[in-house]
């Protein structure tokens, strides 16, 4: 089904500090963003706030769009422009902790901005190619599978240690 150069599969690399992903092939990635999330507690958000950021289209076609929504009790912001809005009790946050994913709420939101806003495709018509920590367990594995699959329907799915990555990136050069 998919071989030779018309691959068009997708890297992603979610960091600790920053989320990469691009085009595999490239010689760099085409979105770098912080992978931080900025997190307001409770339903009580400011709707003057809101209206300023989500209603601005220009930001759509920019690097940094925000990716909000409303999980349980949480509203989540995602991107450089959306985290340096002002925000009442904005709480910034990492989803991953010591290495290992700590919340798959906010992977969740960090790819969804990945692919809508900053690659801007739909992530089920491309495979896709997932950099993982060295010290992933199987658990983790299995879940960021899980998203995969099943919410965002990607065909194919590699996942390998991104410490590998690194070595092959220094070979090349």
């Amino acid at each position: 089904m998919y071989g030779g150069d018309e691959v068009s599969a997708i890297v992603v690399d979610l960091g600790s500090h920053t989320c990469k992903a691009g085009y595999a092939g490239e010689d760099a990635p085409k979105a770098v963003f912080p992978s931080v999330v900025g997190a307001i507690d409770g339903m009580d958000i400011d709707d003057d706030g809101d209206a300023n950021t989500n209603s601005n289209t220009e930001d759509a076609k920019t690097n940094a769009v925000e990716s909000d929504r409303e999980r349980g009790k949480r509203k989540l912001f995602v991107g450089s422009q959306a985290l340096n809005f002002r925000r009442d009790q904005m709480e910034i946050m990492s989803p991953i902790k010591d290495g290992i994913v700590a919340d798959w709420d906010m992977v969740d939101n960090v790819w969804d901005h990945a692919f809508r806003n900053c690659l801007m495709i739909d992530p089920k018509e491309h495979p896709m190619l997932l950099a993982e920590p060295p010290l992933n367990t199987q658990q983790q594995r299995e879940k960021a599978a899980e998203l995969m699959f099943e919410k965002y329907k990607v065909p194919t799915l590699f996942m390998a240690k991104n410490h590998r990555y690194v070595a092959e990136e220094i070979l090349r050069t």
